[in-house]
């Protein structure tokens, strides 16, 4: 009898351990999963108008740098990328002046996300992205 409860222990004690090997390696999985590196084209609409933007990120862990190109000229990024939360920013030009654009968001797939955007004190609008 208390053979087989030993067993029984060590047989419950093993499947405990590998449900749990198996929830970290999901969990870690998971928490890697949002990968945004890549080029990406976004569709901005603003009060002032609409324009289609691209991007080229480069995702290393949860910090995100990368390329704007679009109506505000041409622009280095930075930013962040946790879980599917994204937000990044960059130094624009609006008709001669610097403008600092921040975008935030969801990734929403492995290739689309949207969101808003601020144009510095210039005004408001939403976004989505496309990867390309």
């Amino acid at each position: 009898m208390r053979s087989m409860f030993v067993r029984t222990i060590s047989a419950v004690s093993g499947a405990a351990l590998i449900l749990c090997a198996s929830a970290s390696a999901f969990a870690a999985q998971a928490a890697s999963k949002t990968d945004v590196t890549g080029k990406w084209v976004f569709s901005v609409q603003t009060g002032a108008g609409s324009g289609t933007p691209t991007f080229t990120f480069k995702q290393d862990g949860e910090k995100l740098t990368g390329h704007y190109s679009g109506q505000l000229g041409e622009a280095e990024l930075t930013g962040t990328v946790k879980g599917d939360a994204i937000t990044f920013t960059f130094n624009g030009d609006a008709a001669g002046n610097a403008v600092e654009v921040t975008y935030s968001g969801t990734v929403e797939s492995k290739d689309s996300m949207k969101g808003k955007v601020k144009l510095g004190d210039l005004g408001e609008g939403t976004f989505t992205g496309k990867r390309q």
